[in-house]
């Protein structure tokens, strides 16, 4: 991962705590962002320093590891969780509460290290979709929203206040403005050539003239020629180096 993975250590015994700390400052890629001593100081803490993970002792008064456990998953981004306890008759329960660990006291390095690693690598696939989610259009419809991949995407269209989405393979419709259109899509190379159009400089084909100084565009894999304002013209040939 290129990023510290925040963790908070909740344990009512102190000394456990501290134990727990000193192995895990062994594994670079855990920052501990706090600690707690009980179940409500653990939720306090949780909404407050938002950690990617929480060692979660079981065996705790008043709310025990269970019961925090079962209100931590009803956070907004809740956190991995490790339970940790000295009674193994904990495990089977644990699971239930989708921990992706269970570990016993005394703490074995070795398990600490399989467990880091196993964590490590949940959180790697996290982050990689959420990358690759974040790097797509959404689409909001009738059934939801659609994660669209820039790079496929040949045109864009105003058409009666909505904007047509011309894919390789697909047409959708959205609700956005092509100038929100292009903002969001800044980084790709989009050109608007039109006042009701933005193309993906990928894909043009050919550019002819037609008439007052204007032009006429295609794309590959479509018939219809697009209009380019001669407003658009020199702009678009310094971007097709032409």
């Amino acid at each position: 991962m290129n990023r510290t993975i925040k963790t908070l250590i909740v344990d009512d015994e102190r000394l456990n705590r501290e134990e727990l700390i000193y192995l895990l400052n062994n594994f670079p890629s855990i920052e501990i962002v706090g600690q707690a001593n009980s179940g409500e100081a653990c939720i306090m803490e949780a909404m407050k320093k938002k950690p990617d993970l929480i060692f979660l002792d079981v065996e705790m008064p008043e709310m025990d590891g269970m019961e925090t456990a079962a209100a931590l998953k009803e956070l907004k981004n809740s956190p991995l969780i490790v339970f940790a306890t000295a009674y193994p008759q904990f495990a089977v329960q644990a699971f239930r509460y989708e921990a992706i660990d269970y570990l016993l006291k005394p703490y074995d390095e070795k398990q600490l290290e399989q467990t880091i690693a196993r964590i490590e690598k949940t959180l790697s696939y996290v982050v990689e979709k959420e990358q690759d989610v974040a790097n797509k259009l959404g689409i909001e419809n009738e059934e939801g929203v659609i994660y669209v991949d820039p790079t496929e995407i040949l045109y864009f269209q105003s058409v009666d206040k909505q904007v047509k989405i011309v894919t390789k393979s697909n047409v959708f419709f959205s609700k956005k403005t092509l100038k929100d259109l292009e903002k969001r899509l800044s980084t790709f190379r989009f050109f608007r050539i039109h006042k009701s159009y933005v193309i993906n400089l990928h894909y043009v084909s050919k550019l002819t003239p037609w008439f007052n100084g204007a032009y006429n565009l295609q794309v590959f894999g479509r018939n219809e020629s697009l209009p380019v304002s001669r407003n658009y013209v020199k702009s678009l040939r310094e971007q097709l180096e032409l």
